[in-house]
């Protein structure tokens, strides 16, 4: 079994009910008070041994520390002291249990090997006494005394001599090689290269000759630059040739003084070499009594290993110990506050994160404004920022206001839709309501209006009109849009002059029971037309395309469509099903309004406040 095997096995042993009833019977846990008490029990409880082997092996803590044979206990409850008991009559049960496993030794076998390690070690020792003796004699020194890769046998080589004579060929090899490059270095004059002076000398020899022709191609001989330069070149050259003549004396020297390491050394190699084969023919019976010692000596060890093993076992010792006892804790080690705090902070930020991230990939409304091109196909009219205050007619009204200026970028956009400028008769419509399609439609109406344009803005929203209340003012029930379609009033008679805006309005009267019935006859596109002849633009607030037919009915009466949607609201699916519906009603769809743009759409590049910029068929960036 390998160490891990049995380390795993003793783990579970630890774990085991059989360790949980022994402690229950050694601490008499079922009668103790304390006990009990940790574990919100008394004596009147019906305890089982059974049952509290489960609260221990559930409180039992067994952890192995890595790297090592040792292993970590601990016992959890609410009695600090009660956890140290525990814990301790754990460990002392365990072991208890272990060495009621172990068998003892065999003691004539302890007798037979006291025996035979005695007479070895008299062996051992005349062995010893034999080599010492006869190393002394022959005096042969012995640098490795402690063996050597042969099994601990001693060579000749591995004397002093042998020694001293490696170390000599070493220096002599190194001596021979140091003359050889030496000689080289003399012959080839290349000590002149690796001198600093000599390099620094070439270096600006060479930069000085460099200058000199790069002189001579742009100016005549008797230039004075060119002589300086000239003369500069000469004094450098004399003075590396006066370098090389030092250098060459130095690789002289050199070359000297390497012969004769050299020579020296090759002469005390011959002495030792003599003294080393001398000393062959008493190495070889060294040897023979080193292995001796050698053997003797293993096999004492090894009758003294197995001696060790029987005594240890004869004399009941275990094989494993107690190392630290459990202490009573200073404090509770759960729960903690400050480890709670963060995983609840640390979850809570993965949480937010998660809900933010789905929030972003199930959001499926318009939040760039360049996804009215990608998403939809229609053109960017114009991007109108929302209004914090909630006074749109009032930021309509403001001529320098931010609305105000997104309203005139967006009746400039409209002067290219068609080859004769801005569409005569346009109908306003959105998917829902609330999007900014009527407050679009007066300032729409207002815009065009102040450029001189003669204006009509029909209410056509027969269901849900909210014009009158922009514009302020209490319409006539009788004079309306419903009227004028079912032949009963005259447009003149029924439009009002809006003053503070310069446009005219027509307003829905009567709130028919079948508006699209009125709708879908040819009085509205005739009512336009009529129109038409007096006015320069009519402008249609319509009603929202999903779940009417309203808006179908009156795009066939306009020259076009302007789809308003709003920023963060209409959902793109069904902004998608809106518009299919306008095209299988054959409407031309000049473009989107964008509305209520927030701090929310800063994060794709528009940015909320003064700074808007519009541009027809372009993207609009802050």
């Amino acid at each position: 079994m390998s160490a891990l095997q049995y380390q795993t096995t003793q783990i579970e042993l630890l774990r085991s009910p059989f360790i949980a009833e022994r402690v229950i019977e050694a601490g008499n846990l079922s009668r103790d008070t304390e006990f009990l008490t940790a574990f919100g029990l008394n004596e009147q409880s019906v305890v089982t041994p059974r049952s509290l082997s489960g609260r221990l092996r559930s409180n039992i803590t067994v952890n192995p520390v890595p790297n090592s044979s040792l292993i970590d206990l601990s016992f959890s409850s609410s009695d600090p002291e009660v956890s140290a008991k525990i814990a301790n009559l754990w460990a002392n049960e365990f072991l208890a249990a272990n060495y009621e496993k172990l068998f003892g030794a065999n003691i004539e076998a302890r007798d037979f090997l006291e025996e035979q390690i005695e007479e070895q070690r008299e062996r051992l020792a005349l062995s010893e006494r034999e080599l010492i003796d006869y190393a002394n004699a022959n005096e042969i020194i012995i640098l490795n005394a402690g063996g050597g890769e042969n099994g601990g046998s001693e060579t000749p080589t591995q004397s002093l001599v042998g020694a001293e004579l490696a170390a000599l060929n070493e220096a002599l090899a190194s001596a021979t090689a140091a003359r050889i490059r030496a000689e080289s270095a003399l012959r080839s004059g290349g000590g002149s290269q690796s001198s600093t002076a000599s390099a620094t000398l070439r270096s600006r020899l060479a930069d000085a000759k460099a200058e000199l022709a790069e002189l001579r191609s742009k100016f005549g001989p008797g230039y004075p630059e060119i002589k300086a330069k000239q003369a500069e070149v000469a004094t450098i050259e004399q003075a590396l040739a006066g370098e090389n003549s030092i250098s060459n004396q130095d690789l002289q020297a050199a070359y000297r003084k390497a012969t004769l390491e050299e020579q020296g050394l090759r002469a005390k190699l011959n002495q030792a070499k003599n003294s080393f084969l001398g000393q062959q023919n008493e190495g070889i019976q060294y040897g023979i009594l080193k292995r001796e010692v050698d053997t003797n000596r293993e096999l004492y060890d090894a009758l003294l290993q197995r001696y060790k093993e029987l005594e240890a076992a004869g004399a009941g010792k275990n094989n494993m110990t107690l190392i630290d006892p459990a202490t009573v804790p200073g404090g509770p080690y759960s729960p903690s506050l400050f480890r709670n705090l963060l995983l609840s902070l640390a979850l809570s930020l993965v949480a937010a994160a998660l809900l933010v991230y789905l929030r972003e990939m199930m959001d499926q409304t318009i939040r760039d404004p360049s996804d009215v091109t990608k998403r939809l196909g229609l053109s960017p009219l114009g991007l109108i920022p929302r209004v914090e205050d909630g006074d749109m007619v009032g930021a309509v009204e403001q001529r320098s206001s931010e609305v105000s200026e997104a309203y005139t970028a967006v009746r400039t956009n409209m002067a290219f839709l068609t080859p004769n400028g801005a569409p005569r008769s346009v109908m306003l419509t959105s998917t829902r309501p609330n999007e900014g399609k009527s407050i679009s439609s007066v300032a729409l109406a207002r815009s065009f209006a102040q450029l001189g344009k003669k204006v009509l803005l029909i209410d056509a929203d027969l269901r849900n009109s909210g014009l009158s209340d922009f514009v302020g003012i209490d319409a006539d029930p009788d004079k309306g849009l419903s009227s004028l379609l079912v032949g009963g009033a005259e447009l003149n008679g029924s439009a009002i002059p809006i003053e503070p805006h310069g446009f005219d309005l027509l307003p829905t009267g009567h709130r028919p029971p079948n508006p699209v019935e009125l709708l879908a006859g040819p009085g509205l596109k005739n009512l336009i037309e009529n129109a038409l002849k007096t006015y320069d633009h009519v402008l249609v607030d319509g009603a929202p395309v999903l779940g009417l037919a309203d808006a179908l009915e009156v795009s066939k009466a306009t020259d076009g469509v302007v789809f308003v949607v709003e920023s963060n609201g209409a959902n793109v699916r069904a902004i998608e099903n809106a518009l299919s519906r306008l095209r299988s009603a054959n409407a031309t769809i000049f473009g989107a309004l964008v509305t209520k743009l927030d701090q929310r759409n800063s994060t794709y590049g528009y940015g909320y406040g003064y700074g808007y910029g519009y541009g027809y068929g372009d993207e609009v960036k802050a």
